[in-house]
């Protein structure tokens, strides 16, 4: 009985790696270099010539560039962009910060939002930050509190 157990390969070791033959393995190959060629590149690439043009324009105001913008995303925009961010603590080794954006004035423009006219943000009349007498006296009420 303990040589019947010996015998036997385990339960547990139901996956057993095996060389694969010599079709499977060209084939497989195959594939798998295919595959790694067909990646997409993911993430911003490069920048729009007239979003190029209007960020040195900026940095042309804030006075971290000189000269004329001219649309390209050359070492000198770069530099100057990395020292604004630089200047502000924020990352300077990838694209143009959003933080850095917003601050030069190029932020996403919110005046064509559905509610942007008719928007109400203000706090309602007649509401100082105060609960209602009536309110008050009811809470209290029923609460059990003496005021």
């Amino acid at each position: 009985m303990i040589s019947a157990t010996l015998v036997t390969p385990p339960s547990f070791a139901s996956h057993v790696h095996r060389a694969p033959t010599a079709g499977q393995s060209s084939a497989t190959h195959k594939l798998s270099s295919s595959r790694r060629r067909s990646r997409r590149v993911r993430g911003q690439q490069s920048i729009d010539s007239d979003r190029v043009t209007q960020i040195q324009q900026a940095l042309i105001r804030e006075h971290y560039l000189t000269g004329e913008a001219d649309g390209k995303w050359d070492a000198t925009t770069q530099a100057a962009m990395q020292k604004y961010q630089a200047d502000n603590g924020w990352q300077t080794k990838l694209m143009p910060d959003s933080r850095a954006i917003k601050k030069l004035g190029l932020g996403p423009d919110y005046s064509t939002a559905l509610n942007a006219k008719t928007g109400n943000f203000a706090l309602p009349s007649g509401s100082a930050g105060s609960n209602p007498t009536a309110q008050s006296s009811g809470f209290a009420a029923a609460s059990g509190v003496n005021q």
